[in-house]
């Protein structure tokens, strides 16, 4: 079956895994690049926490809550993301090892040509679970700047109470 093959045949059956290898890694580079904006918004709201601690914020109480409610979020996202790179990183060497074992398969005039589309087909199982995994964290995203726009309406609504407070009564 392989002998039967053309040299155009044998080529695009090795390109194929290339451009999934290609669609992987624009998912890996996106996802470090989520990991590494939910790394800095640790940071941020690790500050916060420095500022209550160091009693240098408002409403103390409020904002422990919600930071809390925040960390546990970005905690949860950054589990899916790690999990969702180790399936990106396993699928890129799934395929890989098909696009390496046909041209194997061929060199050695082989007819185990199912290997090479086993391993793609694992490979794309992988990229599918990476792909879930992104989904279902991208909902988490949705909760944190969901979290961060009641907290903001939170501190909208007491100072507008202030400035109702400081106007004279008339």
């Amino acid at each position: 079956m392989i002998s039967s093959l053309t040299g155009t045949e044998i080529l695009s059956g090795m390109i194929a895994p290339a451009v999934l290898i290609s669609a992987s890694s624009s998912l890996i580079f996106s996802t470090a690049n989520r990991l590494g904006r939910i790394f800095d918004r640790v940071n941020l709201l690790k500050n916060e926490i420095e500022g209550i601690v160091d009693g240098r914020t408002s409403y103390p109480e409020e904002r422990s809550v919600y930071l809390r409610r925040q960390l546990k979020v970005q905690k949860k996202r950054a589990g899916l993301i790690q999990r969702s790179m180790a399936a990106l990183y396993t699928a890129t060497l799934f395929f890989v090892a098909s696009s390496l074992s046909l041209g194997i398969i061929v060199a050695t005039e082989s007819s185990a040509s199912w290997i090479s589309t086993g391993l793609a087909l694992v490979g794309g199982v992988f990229l599918f679970i990476a792909s879930g995994l992104l989904l279902y964290e991208s909902r988490y995203n949705l909760k944190f700047i969901q979290g961060q726009i009641d907290f903001a309406e939170f501190l909208e609504d007491k100072a507008d109470k202030k400035n109702l407070d400081r106007q004279p009564k008339g």
